[in-house]
């Protein structure tokens, strides 16, 4: 019973810690994002930022959260609840969002875009007002979408496995044998 427990509570504590991560993000940067619409924007400015939020949506909200993070962090939340570890559930956002017990190219381009967004976090911070106004209300926008796709997914696998049809999404976990030898299970 006290494993079946921390089973469903780490599942939990893994997509809600990735889903409060993601929202405290949106709440940081929409003042930010808001403020720079208090300026008289420019023709071009004003193109910017229309251009930025499309772009925005389809690659960060679009492609990198619908298509492929927000399936991800739900799959491997239900495959922590059915295959929980003392590790997995301590570290539970950490796994959710796969910087370990993933195979090697999904670690490694999880750090790497870790990374690029720390950079490009501290790059953004230098720009001046309305310029880092427009920046973050793309930034906020794929979000947003974000924060929706994750939630839409989460709804999905519950009805799924609650009437027998089961979620599709792989959780993208190495083969028994591969995590063996790197020492994860």
């Amino acid at each position: 019973m006290a494993r079946r427990l921390g089973a469903i509570l780490g599942g939990v504590w893994g997509y809600c810690g990735v889903l409060a991560v993601v929202a405290y993000a949106v709440w940081r940067l929409a003042p930010v994002a808001y403020q720079s619409l208090q300026y008289h924007l420019t023709a071009l400015q004003w193109a910017a930022l229309g251009v930025h939020v499309a772009y925005m949506l389809y690659a960060e909200g679009y492609k990198g959260f619908q298509r492929a993070f927000a399936p991800r962090v739900v799959a491997r939340s239900l495959y922590l609840r059915r295959h929980p570890t003392p590790t997995r559930i301590i570290l539970a956002p950490f796994f959710v969002a796969g910087f370990f017990h993933a195979p090697r190219r999904r670690i490694v381009a999880n750090c790497a875009l870790t990374g690029m967004i720390f950079c490009f976090v501290a790059l953004v911070r230098l720009l001046e007002q309305p310029w880092r106004g427009i920046v973050d209300a793309g930034v906020v926008a794929g979000l947003v979408w974000g924060l929706a796709a994750m939630l839409y997914f989460m709804a999905q696998a519950i009805t799924r496995t609650l009437d027998g049809r089961g979620y599709a999404y792989p959780p993208e976990v190495p083969a028994p044998d591969d995590a063996k030898k790197r020492g994860e299970i």
